[in-house]
């Protein structure tokens, strides 16, 4: 008898163990998860890096994805992706071109960083479970 509460309290500890993981796990993920247009500007903002601001954002997502982008859209995401602690922003100097207007660049963060690499993990363990058999051949 004693030997079946000891096996069953191991279980019963292990089975909790599991739970725990899988829900913080679940938290996790559902923390971090980006949507497309958020993971287009984040990975957009990296590829400028310190020349990240709204036109040259929008002029380079529109080149690489030959897809129009509005400055309503873009501002939106902005603002969402930093108050997430995703991307930080400064202004940059005045200069007369702009009317004495400064530019706003956005870099990402430590976080924001990291947020990306997990979703590309997360899209590359998808892609090589598709099986090859689903790809028709070309």
């Amino acid at each position: 008898m004693r030997h079946f509460i000891i096996k069953f309290l191991v279980t019963t500890v292990a089975f909790v163990s599991i739970l725990t993981t899988f829900k913080s796990n679940i938290h996790a993920v559902g923390r971090h998860q980006l949507g497309e247009f958020e993971e287009i500007v984040m990975l957009t903002v990296g590829i400028l890096y310190k020349e990240a601001y709204g036109v040259a954002i929008i002029d380079e997502m529109e080149q690489r994805l030959n897809r129009k982008v509005s400055i309503g859209a873009l501002q939106t995401v902005l603002r969402r992706l930093e108050q997430k602690g995703y991307l930080t922003s400064a202004l940059g100097e005045a200069t007369n071109v702009r009317g004495g207007k400064r530019k706003r660049y956005y870099s990402l963060t430590s976080l924001g960083s990291r947020v990306l690499r997990e979703t590309q993990e997360q899209r590359m363990e998808l892609f090589k479970s598709i099986p090859r058999v689903a790809f028709p051949k070309s």
